[in-house]
């Protein structure tokens, strides 16, 4: 908790909001810029002494459910509160997830890497949009089943799903889909819904995966290099640059080369592969 900055924000956020912006009436006594302490206080619903420490840096760590109030209070914009939750200490709310709908961002890099294997996967796994060179590399994914483009689903569930891949790499990639899966349902709390049916399927149905969520082990994917076999090419060594958005609930997955080595040629014979196809 920095009670100095969070000080600072909350003094300045209070100064900058007018009565009229919250309902109050103006009135012709104000002697400060903005609302009153008190004011703040009242409308987050706790003592005007409380709030006067906060602002004072004197105050013990207040709990989430009172920087929701203050957040609602100042009228704070979403990175706002954010910045509140975490002067205060505490880790920010989860943003609502954006769904199926792929970030418009993130779409329009995906059609401009028409000769480099992409493709924009949700926190969860689900492929949401793949260029031809991952489909061809990869495998395409089944949008009919439930879970059917889930990536995490189909490696846990379907053998075709790790045939793309070498079997020394089997037993990591099992893992890095784990603890990234423990990762964002972490992020998206213990009440997200389609986290809870993901998961308590993918306990009922694999044994493999039961073991590896037993071990708790939490990261997020950020990068992973990786060997995978096409029935054309051969086995290619790839580095998975990850880019996320600003949610972190949409992610792009690029796949590359390593500079100077065999892949390189490997990679070119695949996008001629594709293209002839």
């Amino acid at each position: 908790m920095d009670r100095g900055q969070l000080a600072d924000f909350l003094r300045r956020r209070r100064e900058g909001l007018a009565p009229a912006d919250v309902g109050l009436p103006t009135g012709t006594r104000r002697r400060t810029p903005g609302l009153r302490r008190e004011e703040v206080a009242a409308l987050a619903g706790m003592s005007a002494d409380y709030y006067g420490r906060l602002e004072q840096g004197r105050s013990p760590q207040p709990s989430t459910q009172l920087l929701t109030a203050l957040a609602r209070a100042l009228r704070l914009g979403d990175d706002e509160r954010d910045h509140l939750h975490l002067l205060a200490g505490h880790r920010p709310p989860a943003g609502a997830p954006t769904g199926d709908r792929v970030r418009p961002g993130l779409l329009f890099l995906l059609d401009r890497l028409a000769d480099t294997p992409a493709q924009i996967v949700s926190d969860l796994g689900d492929v949401l949009a793949q260029n031809a060179l991952a489909r061809d590399l990869l495998g395409g994914v089944c949008t009919v089943s439930e879970h059917g483009r889930n990536v995490v689903w189909r490696w846990f569930t379907d053998p075709a799903a790790r045939e793309a891949y070498a079997p020394g790499e089997h037993a990591r990639q099992a893992r890095l889909h784990v603890a990234d899966l423990r990762a964002a349902v972490g992020r998206r709390g213990g009440k997200d819904a389609e986290a809870a049916r993901l998961v308590a399927r993918l306990l009922e149905a694999s044994g493999e995966f039961a073991r590896l969520w037993e071990l708790h082990e939490v990261g997020v994917l950020r990068g992973n290099r990786m060997r995978v076999r096409h029935p054309a090419v051969g086995e290619i060594e790839l580095d998975c640059e990850v880019l996320v958005s600003p949610e972190a609930d949409q992610r792009l997955f690029v796949f590359t080369a390593p500079e100077g080595s065999p892949s390189v040629e490997a990679l070119d014979r695949l996008r001629t592969v594709a293209t002839v196809a």
